[in-house]
């Protein structure tokens, strides 16, 4: 099979490193293949009390598709967990590793669940997950849309699975 690239997209506190740890496993043991799991944690300091905003994120964007771009040297490919609020930085990440096939997943919760999380993490500036909630982009056009209120992290790891490795 080809390398290729899974973009969780999901707004902060929707799942999605919880998601991708549960796909990750997943492939290996179904798959016998090698994922890499990068996520926007790696590359943005947060802190309770700080705001991230949009041009925070634009900044590191190119530092997360070159983690991409070496993780698919030695893997089979790469799951990307990310936060992405505006076109531009979509925009860079499709056009920064258009060598590679993207499969877009929308990691979906609905707010008053988001803000719960939020509040039992506890790391995260309080509002965050509404504004990426609002602010997601793209709203529409993914591959694949889980939503993890109505489903555990690895009943939609095998949702995923399906649909992107069994044909």
């Amino acid at each position: 099979m080809e390398k290729q690239i899974i973009l969780l997209n999901g707004p902060s506190s929707s799942g999605k490193s919880t998601l991708a740890k549960a796909l990750k496993e997943l492939i290996e043991q179904q798959c016998r293949q090698r994922y890499a799991t990068v996520s926007i944690d790696d590359f943005m300091r947060t802190d309770p009390m700080e705001t991230i905003y949009e041009d925070d994120v634009y900044e590191i964007a190119p530092d997360i598709c070159a983690a991409v771009l070496e993780a698919l040297g030695t893997c089979d490919g790469v799951i990307v967990d990310h936060v992405i609020t505006s076109e531009r930085i979509f925009r860079e990440f499709t056009e920064t590793l258009r060598s590679f096939p993207i499969r877009t997943v929308h990691v979906s919760c609905p707010p008053e669940i988001l803000a719960e999380r939020e509040r039992e993490r506890g790391d995260r500036c309080p509002g965050s997950a509404q504004a990426s909630y609002e602010y997601l982009y793209p709203k529409e056009g993914y591959d694949l849309t889980v939503d993890t209120a109505l489903l555990s992290a690895s009943q939609n790891a095998r949702l995923l699975f399906e649909r992107l490795f069994e044909k």
